[in-house]
């Protein structure tokens, strides 16, 4: 049986099987151009903002840049912090739409589930076979973007088949259920040896104190688990604590970030052809504040690198803003020419991914091949990096370019 309990993946009305069933399910330029410009700021990282601000200090400019192009060492927010959040409430966005698209093809509950299962594997797959690239064996990582998205992808998808009340219980439930979780796992103590989970002894001023304790870095519920569950794998060594503090376990408040994207994406079906403007700003303002506030107050801290509940509520407001951003200029206003560029990135994100991932070297030393060594020094060695780092964004841009032209998408 299929569930039909959603106006989303119900069959419209015979009479409105050809306008209506084209405007509902009409490809969002405005998503495609926010998914673009997420994915360009993942593939801009080439561009090293941070190395090239080392040659001019006290330079404000460059400074805001390079903070922008780095994730904050814990407790805040950059524009980098904001790619992943991003690209996980997409996934959201996109879910009624596709549900939608092949519910009217035909599909069935069992197949669509199943295809779910199926791109659920495939992430996670893919995500350990990047992570892995460099190394002597396959390294089990499930923290990374593709597999966080991978491991919460079929829990998403049952609900894009529920009521909209389910998508808020369940959002409910995760957040207080996974921020309850921590706060009764036991806070590190005043002796604990931050040092034998991988803490340097200069990380003492990101500690936080007081209850926020419990969310200090490596010395948490996450990395407790990953201690016992990452150790189950073949490794090179016994896994003790991840650098960046980064835990598997996240992947279930990052659940939560996509189905903030599931709730957008159906006040989008819903609404369209209008633009629910109103309805962004607002749950945008409320996930912004309710974090700060959670933040502030010492009840839960704003950390990405271990997605905390209040990192969901704020990071899940900035993108509906920016979602509202980019619909209000491609939508409401009409300008898309400019967008262009970004469409190119943003209807091909898995290839613009990979691309990123696995040619940057191969690109990089070609140049230097074929150009010589100071090709990139045109304007002083302070902004070589930068330059080569533009001609090697510009060459990856212009491989997904040709996959555009080409009609070539890759699909998970």
């Amino acid at each position: 049986m299929t569930p039909t309990s959603d106006a989303i993946i119900q069959p419209l009305p015979q009479s409105q099987n050809t306008k209506e069933m084209k405007t509902r399910m009409a490809r969002n330029v405005a998503v495609d151009a926010y998914r673009g410009f997420v994915m360009l700021l993942m593939m801009a990282e080439v561009l090293q903002l941070a190395r090239v601000a080392q040659s001019f200090p006290g330079n404000w400019v460059w400074s805001v840049l390079a903070f922008n192009q780095s994730h904050v060492e814990w407790a805040g927010c950059s524009l980098h912090d904001l790619i992943q959040p991003s690209f996980s409430f997409l996934v959201g966005v996109a879910l009624p739409y596709s549900i939608a698209s092949r519910v009217a093809k035909g599909g069935t509950f069992g197949k669509l589930f199943a295809h779910a299962i199926w791109r659920s594997f495939l992430l996670v797959a893919l995500g350990i076979f990047l992570r892995s690239m460099n190394g002597t064996q396959t390294y089990f990582t499930f923290e990374d973007t593709l597999t966080q998205i991978g491991l919460g992808y079929p829990i998403l998808f049952l609900l894009g088949f529920r009521p909209r009340r389910w998508q808020w219980i369940a959002l409910g439930a995760i957040l207080i259920c996974y921020w309850a979780a921590w706060a009764l796992y036991p806070a590190p103590g005043a002796s604990f040896d931050y040092q034998a989970v991988g803490v340097k002894p200069d990380w003492q001023q990101h500690n936080f104190t007081g209850f926020a304790a419990h969310w200090n870095k490596n010395a948490n519920l996450g990395n407790a688990f990953d201690q016992w569950f990452l150790n189950l794998f073949p490794r090179a060594n016994p896994f003790v604590a991840n650098g960046g503090g980064y835990l598997t376990l996240s992947f279930i408040p990052t659940l939560g970030t996509m189905i903030l994207g599931l709730a957008a994406g159906r006040w989008l079906v819903d609404d369209a052809p209008r633009i629910p403007l109103k309805r962004f700003l607002i749950a945008g303002l409320v996930g912004i504040g309710a974090g700060a506030l959670f933040h502030y107050t010492g009840i839960c801290p704003i950390v990405k690198r271990i997605w905390t509940p209040s990192w969901t509520l704020f990071s899940g407001g900035a993108c509906f803003l920016l979602l509202a951003a980019f619909s209000w200029v491609v939508d409401v206003k009409g300008y898309r020419k400019w967008a262009f560029p970004l469409l190119v990135i943003g209807m091909n994100s898995i290839a613009a991914y990979l691309v990123a991932h696995l040619f940057e070297r191969f690109i990089a030393s070609s140049f230097r091949i074929h150009l010589g060594p100071s090709a990139f020094h045109i304007f002083g060695d302070a902004l070589a990096p930068l330059m080569e780092g533009a001609a090697i964004l510009l060459a990856f841009w212009l491989i997904l370019f040709w996959m555009y032209r080409r009609k070539i998408f890759l699909r998970i």
